[in-house]
């Protein structure tokens, strides 16, 4: 089989016919960038709590990577976080959580999407000051066929100026703290940890300015 290059690939405005798309892609990247098939026992939950309001609520910052298998990627963020977290419970999460059972506080009752579940049903909604000079915020998950072309930057650096040109002046991310290649990948982008108590201890959130 030829390698594939960049070339096989194009950045498009993502639309609601995607949604199974990147609802797969989310799921096969859903475990510190690598495949969470085997883990979730609700394949679409992913979908529902990480990506679907994106495409849905922000149009204009969502993008789609073609390949010749279809959807291979997608980058996609909000402009204004309270705004959107207003937004993705209003308008979002009060309909899908009519399809997905509550597994409640208990973790030692929980298995397979229980996790996921418990975040659609109580997000946290995190937005503390430390983060308010980023306010926009954004997520790119890419298959293995199309990583190590380029795209991640250029489909980040595409979203930043998306968001730029529209007003924002700055952004923040959550990454895996074990996710070390994504890690790698936004410090190149120019991005840097926010070290705050504000913030959830054990996890990792990461912003730059514009």
């Amino acid at each position: 089989m030829t390698p594939l290059t960049r070339e096989d690939f194009r950045l498009r405005p993502a639309d609601l016919a995607d949604m199974p798309a990147v609802y797969r892609v989310c799921l096969k990247t859903g475990n510190a960038g690598q495949d969470a098939t085997d883990r979730e026992d609700d394949p679409d939950a992913l979908g529902h709590m990480f990506i679907g309001p994106y495409l849905v609520l922000e149009p204009d910052f969502a993008f789609v990577l073609d390949g010749p298998n279809g959807v291979a990627g997608y980058v996609m963020g909000a402009l204004d976080t309270p705004d959107f977290y207003l937004r993705m419970e209003r308008d979002w999460l009060s309909r899908i959580r009519g399809r997905v059972r509550d597994p409640g506080d208990d973790e030692s009752r929980w298995f397979g999407s229980d996790w996921v579940r418990r975040l659609i049903h109580r997000p946290p909604y995190l937005y503390p000051p430390a983060l308010h000079p980023y306010p926009s915020h954004g997520h790119v998950d890419f298959l293995p066929e199309a990583r190590g072309l380029g795209w991640g930057r250029l489909g980040f650096e595409h979203l930043m100026t998306a968001l730029k040109d529209a007003g924002s002046p700055g952004m923040h991310l959550d990454v895996s703290p074990h996710n070390h290649s994504a890690i790698a990948f936004y410090r190149k982008l120019g991005f840097a940890p926010v070290i705050s108590d504000e913030l959830p201890s054990g996890g990792l959130t990461m912003a730059r300015r514009f």
